[in-house]
């Protein structure tokens, strides 16, 4: 049975710090330790065998996939699917900022400025792993930690649990594996959960969420507000 890798790129001062970067233009690199990471993960990945390498888009995830190979190897597959969410105005700001607009407008709602929400994101990620599976195997997809994290979820949800709307943070350098059938069927139920999902509607949100980083999730803390036509996003990094 063919087998993929899915990981996420090492660690960046960005990361480290929750800032959000979903702009590829901008040349976020790995910091020392996602360097030290990826050298680090060599004895986890079966090098010599993976014939296919899949990154997306960004300068980390195509540094960390080039560190990982260490070995001479097929040249890097670039599949801008497997891209980090466009965050619109909250580009290089806190994630906690995002994540309280997140909070308040739902996964279906884009954000100032961006192109997409966070639902379309993750269908975008979940169709460039669909579609990594057409290319031969044992293959590797360096992509970020939002998609990680969706499969982790997914992996050990609950029965009938609904997607939620914030995820645990996924491991740096820590390869996900799963062989090409499993992977295929996690792909389908995952698309098929976010057909069902009927869209937020922000008007009937009746509390704000004060947001916190804890460990390595969001965590949110609510207080009831009263919604009006006047009411503002909140300060944009």
């Amino acid at each position: 049975m063919t087998t993929t890798y899915i990981l996420r790129h090492g660690q960046t001062d960005f990361s480290k710090q929750y800032l959000v970067n979903g702009d590829p233009a901008r040349a976020i690199r790995l910091n020392d330790e996602g360097v030290r990471s990826c050298r680090h993960s060599w004895s986890v990945l079966p090098l010599h065998s993976v014939l296919t390498w899949l990154v997306s888009e960004f300068p980390r995830a195509q540094q960390s996939a080039s560190l990982l190979m260490g070995v001479p190897a097929p040249e890097l597959i670039v599949d801008a699917r497997l891209n980090e969410l466009d965050y619109g105005r909250f580009e290089g700001g806190p994630f906690l900022e995002y994540g309280s607009w997140l909070d308040r407008h739902g996964g279906s709602q884009r954000p100032p400025a961006a192109r997409e929400s966070q639902r379309e994101g993750i269908r975008r990620m979940l169709t460039g792993v669909q579609a990594a599976l057409e290319h031969p195997g044992p293959r590797v997809l360096v992509c970020h930690g939002l998609l990680v994290s969706v499969l982790l979820w997914h992996r050990d949800r609950s029965r009938d649990e609904a997607m939620p709307l914030f995820f645990p943070e996924s491991p740096y350098v820590d390869p996900l594996v799963v062989d090409d059938e499993a992977l295929g069927d996690w792909i389908v139920t995952l698309l098929a959960d976010l057909d069902a999902e009927e869209p937020q509607d922000p008007d009937a949100r009746d509390k704000a969420a004060e947001m916190r980083i804890e460990g390595g999730s969001a965590v949110a803390t609510f207080e009831a507000v009263v919604h009006s036509p006047e009411k503002k996003d909140p300060p944009h990094a």
